[in-house]
């Protein structure tokens, strides 16, 4: 005999009144074959193991196939992954595959009745109507925030009378989960961005990034999970990371000098730099992690995006290994996206309204310069023909006086009114300033001019600086009563010229100044514990000006 022979399976089909047994005597031996006396049995074999060969005699194979057709289409629905049954008219289950049978009693009979409730519907439409016809879609709930999608068909005999109806069952617990966690975001995000005048008319900056924080803490808890996280923005000017709102992380993370910059500058720097997110799954092992939380074993860093520009990086960390998924990277984006927008807000509220009112005065002085200075000019040429008539002249110096008088008002009147207000005309001798040697450290010429104006004309005598490192200069080089720094300057940030102010005099009294809430490397935080005598947050009005001005100088005299 073949080798082939030998090694086919046949299945045969024999019951006792079939032909079928002269042709298993004949290849009993030579092949192997296992004989079914019934279709069951016949059935049970095709289940167990494959065969090569089907025996059976012409009258039973029409039959067979049919039942092996029917045996396979019930294989198929005892291994899908829906819920499939099947239900009397009169709403009684007849029929469940193995996946509706995991489901709890409770919830099969909640299919039941909505079975039932669809031939009450359909009873009352025309039998040759598409309606009568269609599968019905509806959604349940489960127990445990479960969500489910049934379709319902009723099976109709030849006179189009209902005598089954046919359920199938979606499990869409986690594609609803996820909706509900979008539109959870999404309402985050409208709350983050609803930050108007009104709403912060009463809080200064520093509440209202306090406020912003806050919100931030309660979305990452409730939404993300995760409660330790950092927002960095892009200084425009240096290209630095700085801090604007964090909770959780380390002070040891206000030593780093991180830019945007994929390369030597951390995560952050990379996200900042490449506008692509970042999951570390293992901080051990990841050379990009610089550490911000004190245990942190994974994290997620994300682009913060405004109309598709990267302006920072909002940085989620977890003292658990591997705690960030592909969902949470999206949910963050979703969710920085927003912060981006509050934060742009904020901006505006509390920097662009004082730019936007200085821009005003520029225009409106640059459009009456040219009149203005006509008039100088010739009153300075008159004065020079008329020699000798005094009072002429002096006359026309009234009129030069007048016209620099009304270039100082339009200043005064075009002056930022959320911020540093106003100027005072003529010097008032205060006896706390009067006398007092104070510089002023700050990059923004604005700045240094308006208060340094406000406090001239209280006595004061001004020295001004236009970055850090001309600051310590002239520390060390005169002496000061008082120094006010901005925070962040160019070469040398507010803390440094802090630190060299209070190592030249230990009794001098230093004030710091920042914008927008800003405080890299948390030099507040510092200075506040070594003697810092005060903080002003930009805008500041005059009067908190000269009030907390007053205070520093007063202290240094008790």
């Amino acid at each position: 005999m073949p080798k082939t022979l030998s090694t086919t399976r046949i299945l045969a089909l024999a019951r006792p009144e079939s032909h079928v047994a002269e042709l298993v005597n004949r290849l009993a031996g030579d092949a192997r074959i296992h004989l079914a006396k019934t279709f069951d049995d016949a059935l049970q074999a095709l289940r167990e193991g494959a065969f090569d060969l089907v025996v059976s005699d012409h009258g039973d194979f029409a039959a067979f196939e049919q039942a092996a057709a029917n045996q396979q289409s019930v294989l198929i629905l005892d291994n899908i992954g829906q819920g499939v049954c099947i239900v009397d008219p009169r709403g009684n289950l007849i029929w469940a595959n193995p996946k509706m049978k995991t489901y709890s009693t409770e919830l099969i009979e909640r299919v039941c009745k909505s079975c039932r409730q669809t031939i009450g519907e359909l009873k009352d439409l025309e039998r040759n109507s598409p309606a009568f016809h269609r599968a019905r879609r509806l959604s349940i709930n489960g127990q445990r925030d479960e969500f489910f999608e049934l379709t319902i068909t009723p099976i109709l005999n030849a006179d189009q009378d209902i005598v089954q109806i046919a359920a199938v069952m979606w499990d869409v617990t986690l594609s609803r989960r996820l909706q509900k966690k979008l539109d959870a975001i999404d309402a985050a995000g409208r709350e983050l961005c609803g930050i108007d005048a009104q709403t912060l008319g009463g809080l200064n900056v520093e509440e209202r990034i306090s406020l912003l924080e806050k919100k931030m803490l309660r979305f990452m808890h409730e939404l993300l999970h995760f409660d330790d996280f950092a927002v960095l923005l892009i200084d425009k000017k240096t290209n630095r990371l700085e801090f604007v709102l964090q909770h959780g992380m380390t002070a040891k993370t206000r030593d780093y000098d991180i830019f945007a910059s994929p390369e030597n500058n951390g995560i952050s720097g990379y996200v900042a730099a490449t506008g692509r997110s970042y999951i570390c799954h293992d901080t051990s092992k990841d050379p990009r992690y610089l550490q911000g939380l004190e245990a942190a074993r994974s994290s997620l860093t994300v682009p913060l995006r405004l109309n598709d520009k990267i302006i920072g990086v909002l940085n989620i960390e977890s003292d658990r290994p591997a705690a960030f998924n592909e969902d949470d990277r999206q949910y963050a984006e979703i969710l920085a996206r927003s912060v981006a927008m509050a934060l742009h807000i904020l901006n505006l509220l509390v920097v662009e309204r004082n730019e936007s009112t200085g821009r005003i005065a520029d225009d409106v002085i640059e459009e009456i310069a040219g009149p203005l200075n006509d008039i100088l000019t010739d009153a300075s040429t008159l004065m020079e023909d008329y020699i000798g008539q005094d009072d002429l002249r002096h006359r026309l110096n009234e009129i030069c006086d007048r016209v620099a008088e009304v270039k100082q008002k339009i200043k005064d009147v075009t002056a930022p009114r959320g911020g540093l207000l106003g100027r005072r005309n003529g010097v008032v001798s205060d006896p706390i300033l009067a006398g007092m040697r104070i510089l002023i450290a700050d990059d923004e010429e604005i700045i240094r001019e308006t208060i340094g104006g406000v406090l001239k004309k209280c006595g004061c005598h001004v020295q001004s600086a236009a970055d850090g490192e001309e600051a310590i200069r002239l520390i060390e080089r005169h002496g000061f009563d008082l120094v006010m720094a901005d925070i962040r300057m160019p070469l040398k940030n507010g803390y440094e010229v802090f630190a060299a102010a209070r190592g030249q005099n230990a009794d001098l009294p230093v004030i710091l100044m920042t914008g927008f809430g800003y405080d890299p490397n948390h030099s507040i935080v510092r200075a506040s514990k070594e003697g810092l005598a005060a903080v002003l947050f930009k805008p500041f009005k005059v009067d908190q000006l000269l009030s907390e001005a007053r205070s520093a100088l007063a202290r240094t005299r008790q």
